[in-house]
């Protein structure tokens, strides 16, 4: 090849290298932001039936004692959310438990299960990680009561 094409070609290699360490840069700055506070959607309420006679609605045991209460962040403390045959966790829509405004949280990050009467967590492939009491989650995991589970920024405790 003739010298005006190979420099040619070396400054548009160059051009495309740059534009790569840009993309990757803003996608970094993206992920590690903080996220912007009180933008949590609020838990599923839990579900409760009316007695015969009327008076105090009582919570229904058919969608089991256990629940999840969130301990951090502080924007999000004290929320629960009823552990259900099973449900997801994540930034999309159609999660159970929605963490939008958690940018370590992946749109699909993990999944909670009853099998024999025990809740599991399982890691769905996610980009930071679930953490069981401080370790990592390869393989479903069964959790009880006091466990705290943490998917990116936020921490649940298991409670009954």
């Amino acid at each position: 090849m003739s010298d005006p094409v190979l420099a040619l070609l070396k400054y548009v290699f160059l051009a495309l290298l740059y534009l790569f360490f840009l993309r990757v840069l803003r996608a970094v700055w993206v992920e590690t932001r903080e996220p912007p506070p009180a933008q949590f959607l609020s838990p599923i309420p839990l579900p409760v039936s009316e007695p015969a006679g009327g008076g105090v609605p009582i919570m229904d045991s058919s969608a089991g004692p256990e629940r999840l209460v969130v301990v951090s962040p502080e924007a999000m403390k004290g929320h629960e959310f009823p552990v259900g045959h099973e449900m997801t966790v994540g930034r999309a829509g159609g999660c159970a438990i929605f963490l939008p405004a958690d940018t370590f949280v992946s749109q699909l990050h993990a999944r909670l299960f009853r099998r024999d009467g025990d809740i599991f967590v399982e890691d769905l492939g996610s980009t930071n990680g679930t953490f069981l009491n401080g370790k990592k989650v390869s393989a479903p995991v069964s959790v009880r009561k006091g466990d705290r589970i943490q998917f990116g920024r936020t921490t649940l405790e298991v409670r009954r």
